[in-house]
């Protein structure tokens, strides 16, 4: 598959935050001074979220965006807000632009020509279907791999431990997840990914831990393992699922009235 790393020369690459290759579209930045009455930067926490949903729906759909909304702003994640009117622009902050891609809608800053946002260093962006939890071990070894390739490794290794808890393994010894996948009929491809990472530098190191023989060749390789686990054990089984589920209802009735046990 082809791939094309962001910047700014580009209209389109392979996104920062859901990896696809798709067109993306740039944005300037303008500024606007906050009132008298908010002079600060607004910051949001747990409370607000919790006074926010005291007495309301939880699970009305209006509830649930502004739950999201403001769960984004505490982890930090830049959010943009539409207006249809343009009067609160005042002026134009210069060497700094966004783009947006149109496969996920997500934002990415740039400063000058660097990709300020997300920090996902110089790989392949994580799998779309990666869990959240994973994926910020993901994009944090990626945001240090230049500086240390030790530590992504590190990270890595913690992020494949997370996998196999995913899996519905404990997490504690790849040998033994591994073990117990295989006889659940893992496909052989993962089994051999992980049977890499278990063997690459020393097995023994915890996941987590800092191997001193890892070096970036080890920690790329990882990267890609990682992804291809995620792909081969959420993204595919998810997308036939998909597709499966996509079937008029009447061919599921018949599929499931031909696998249906017949009466003796």
């Amino acid at each position: 598959m082809k791939y094309v790393p962001p910047s700014v020369k580009e209209t389109a690459f392979n996104c920062p935050h859901c990896g696809a290759l798709a067109k993306q579209f740039w944005h300037s930045l303008y500024l606007s001074p906050h009132s008298d009455e908010s002079p600060l930067p607004g910051i949001y926490t747990q409370e607000d979220i919790d006074n926010f949903c005291a007495g309301q729906d939880a699970r009305s759909p209006e509830v649930k965006s502004t739950v999201d909304w403001l769960n984004k702003m505490i982890q930090g994640y830049p959010l943009i807000e539409k207006r249809s009117e343009t009067k609160y622009l005042n002026s134009q902050l210069m060497n700094c632009n966004i783009s947006r891609c149109y496969n996920c809608d997500q934002t990415a800053i740039w400063v000058y020509n660097k990709l300020m946002y997300p920090v996902v260093g110089d790989v392949v962006a994580a799998n779309a279907d990666m869990p959240e939890d994973i994926k910020r071990d993901y994009n944090e070894a990626g945001s240090i791999l230049n500086q240390s390739p030790r530590g992504a490794a590190a990270l890595l290794r913690l992020a494949i431990q997370k996998l196999c808890k995913e899996l519905g393994q404990p997490g504690e010894n790849i040998n033994t997840d591994i073990k117990a996948l295989v006889a659940a009929g893992l496909d052989k491809r993962v089994q051999q990914s992980l049977d890499v990472v278990r063997v690459i530098g020393n097995y023994a190191v915890h996941p987590g831990k800092i191997d001193m023989r890892d070096d970036r060749a080890t920690a790329e390789s990882l990267f890609r393992l990682v992804n291809l686990i995620v792909d081969k054990t959420i993204s595919d089984p998810k997308h036939v699922q998909e597709v499966y589920d996509s079937l008029p209802s009447n061919l599921l009735e018949a599929i499931t009235d031909r696998d249906a046990p017949k009466s003796k």
